[in-house]
């Protein structure tokens, strides 16, 4: 369980950072001793922890997350994985229960997370699953019914001033003074561990074969590099012969990874609809951009008009997921307008997050 740089290769047992100012990644990859599983040797009432063989962490706090639903979605002729089936309503319950299990493992008596509402909620759900306390701290205008899931679970709340920076910022600054755990779904190398399960969950859904595309919300990175990773290692170990395009859908205004590749053509419009991926600075920009052109994938800015344009037709189909979720789908119009997806192209998209939080 021991964490190593891979920019400098420094090495700890226990840290939320390297001291070069790099997120650090498990030192250990577990590698599976078999083949790929028969669909029948699969056992989805084990949740994620099914995949048990690919995480560095024991599960020790779980609610029965994971193994999603992957369905049709004929109206956009893509597949989608319903990653808002989840004991708190969002995908980040998967970074939640590795997090808070390597937690229990390490004996932290405090954990601290800084987020605009889901992770906040899966961090304090999964806490007091654990018994521990928790701290979350939210921008003062994060979404009421998220900060009532964080309370209900019993998690006390620092409402901060300011942008989202800021509030991680005040956040740290707990963490220094050493008043808890920094259970972070941005820096925790547990949390995108956690993640990277539904990428072996998709494979397995689909007889161990990657689709062309993946398409998913792109905020801090934690569902898009974990989708990556965890193709890339079923790539490495021979369970998939090809990785997926991973392509990731920002919000308008809040988009430095589409930026950073000159895709952002709607610069002047701020997406405010899109709450959860408000982000500026995301702590693993480098490596998202990475994961890009290892997948030969792409980044887009999705305006809010365009958001809430899709979320609409989500919930006309039947798919009540909160409006964060709609910039995937909506950007895999965009994708196919383009060119970048084909026609034929066997597409997945994730949608991230309940409608029952919004």
């Amino acid at each position: 369980m021991s964490l190593r740089c891979p920019a400098c290769a420094d090495t700890y047992e226990d840290r939320w950072r390297c001291r070069c100012g790099e997120p650090l990644r498990f030192a250990d990859r577990p590698r599976p001793s078999a083949t790929a599983p028969a669909a029948a040797d699969i056992d989805p009432a084990e949740g994620l922890w099914a995949f048990s063989e690919f995480l560095p962490i024991e599960r020790r706090v779980s609610l029965g997350e994971g193994y999603t639903p992957l369905v049709d979605a004929s109206a956009w002729d893509a597949s989608f994985k319903l990653e808002y089936v989840f004991p708190t309503g969002s995908f980040k319950d998967r970074g939640a229960t590795t997090t808070l299990s390597r937690a229990v493992s390490l004996g932290v008596d405090r954990v601290i997370e800084d987020s605009s509402g889901n992770a906040g909620v899966a961090i304090a759900t999964y806490a007091a699953r654990a018994g521990i306390p928790a701290e979350i701290y939210v921008p003062r205008d994060a979404k009421e019914s998220k900060l009532c899931a964080i309370r209900r679970a019993g998690a006390d709340t620092v409402r901060i001033d300011g942008p989202r920076e800021t509030v991680t910022e005040a956040c740290l600054d707990s963490v220094r003074r050493g008043e808890g755990w920094y259970a972070s779904h941005a820096w925790n190398p547990a949390f995108v561990c956690g993640t990277a399960t539904m990428a072996y969950e998709i494979a397995a859904q689909r007889g161990w074969s990657a689709p062309d595309a993946l398409v998913v919300p792109l905020g801090h990175g934690t569902m898009f590099l974990g989708a990556y990773r965890g193709f890339e290692r079923l790539l490495e170990i021979g369970w998939i012969d090809r990785l997926p395009r991973l392509l990731g859908a920002q919000a308008a205004g809040y988009a430095p990874i589409a930026d950073a590749l000159d895709r952002d053509a709607a610069a002047s419009a701020h997406n405010a609809a899109a709450d959860g991926i408000r982000i500026r600075e995301p702590v693993q920009r480098s490596a998202i951009l990475a994961a890009i052109e290892a997948s030969n994938g792409d980044a887009i800015a999705v305006t809010e008009s365009e958001t809430l344009s899709e979320l609409d037709r989500l919930h006309d189909a039947g798919f009540y997921t909160e409006p964060t979720c709609a910039v995937a789908p909506a950007a895999l119009r965009t994708y196919r307008e383009r060119g970048v997806i084909d026609p034929d192209d066997d597409v997945v998209v994730a949608l991230s997050g309940s409608g029952l939080k919004q």
